[in-house]
Formats: C-alpha cells, structure tokens, sequence
C-alpha cells in the first residue's frame, strides 16, 4: 500500500507556476482533474492513494504535517473507501506534546494511543493503517456511512481488513470509546449482506 513519494509529485497546486484561478480553468478544458479543494492531478494521471494522501496534506497546517497521521474518515478516502470527506481527520500520537489549529483550518485534531502498526507512510504522508482506520470508522462513523465504507474495505482484498479480522482488532483494542458500538455494527455486518459503497 506504500506508494512511491513519486507518485504524489503528479499533485498540481496553486503556487509559482499557477494561481487557483488559473488551475480551475485548466479543469474546464479538460486538462486537469480536481482532486480536493486546491489540489488537481493532470487528467492523464491515474488518482492513487500517495495522490490522494498529498492532496490532503496541502491542506494541513504546516506544522502538522508529519506530526499528525490523517486518520477516521479522511484515511478511508484515501484507500479509496470513503466519500470526499468535508473536513480533514488529524490524530496525533498521545506523547504530551499538545496542539491547536488555526481558525477555519478545515481540519480537526485529536491525540490518540497508537500502537506499533497504527501509522504507515503513503508517498510519505502518515495515515493510519487499513486495520487501525477500520477499526476507528466502525467505532466513530455515523452508522449508516460506518457500515458503507466498512463495506469497501472488505471488498479491497489488499487492504486485508475482512470483518471478522476487524472484530477481533476491536475485542482485544483496550479502553477505547465506543467499542461495544463498533463491535454490535460488526456483528450485524456478518450476519447479513454488505451493504453497497458509499459514493466518491
């Protein structure tokens, strides 16, 4: 799931060589596709998850870069799993160093417990991992989107999040807010028909 940090370079965003009014007419012609906010790739380039990963990143304050991890939601879009999320999920390890955003940054912030496995790099962006996002989304996700994006999950065989795998990571997950919530939509999501993807 590691993407080349190459990939990303493809992300085309306002800057010395185009001003955003600039890059939303190229995306009129046909030349650029928006990707999220200020971030467009060219037309002729696939969206992959490093694509996906950096555009969000060009939209996290400088200092939260590579401090905070894109978690909940926002990482499942990344995977490829979630609708384009309004507002950019950051979770930042619990190490006692605190942090605030800046008015209207578009994002919200939370410290968490990590454990060894929970943060991977992607085009050298840290997101949580495929399991740990499971396991956040089936947790804290509006019900309804939770068991959609859940869904998507288990059908990407690369991400190697099946269900019962998912259950299992949240049973042993220790002083967790809501775990019997996420545990009860797990158990109702194996003993029926997964529900179709959410749209992108």
């Amino acid at each position: 799931m590691n993407d080349s940090p190459s990939a990303a370079a493809a992300l085309v965003v306002p800057g010395t060589a185009f001003v955003l009014a600039e890059l939303h007419a190229m995306k009129l012609d046909g030349v650029l596709v928006q990707v999220i906010g200020e971030a467009f790739r060219p037309a002729g380039i696939d969206e992959t998850p490093a694509l996906r990963a950096a555009a969000l990143q060009h939209h996290i304050p400088a200092a939260l870069t590579q401090r905070a991890a894109l978690g909940q939601l926002s990482a499942a879009w990344v995977y490829g799993c979630a609708p384009l999320p309004q507002v950019i999920a950051l979770l930042l390890g619990n190490d006692g160093n605190s942090a605030s955003l800046p008015p209207f940054s578009g994002c919200t912030v939370r410290q968490v417990y990590f454990e060894r496995f929970d943060v991977q790099g992607i085009g050298g962006v840290p997101v949580t991992s495929p399991l740990r996002t499971a396991l956040d989304v089936a947790r804290s996700a509006p019900e309804p989107l939770a068991r959609a994006v859940l869904a998507a999950m288990v059908r990407q065989p690369s991400l190697h999040c099946p269900l019962g795998r998912i259950r299992q990571a949240l049973r042993a997950a220790a002083h967790v807010p809501g775990k019997l919530r996420g545990q009860a939509l797990l158990q109702s999501m194996m003993d029926g028909p997964l529900p179709h993807s959410p749209p992108h």
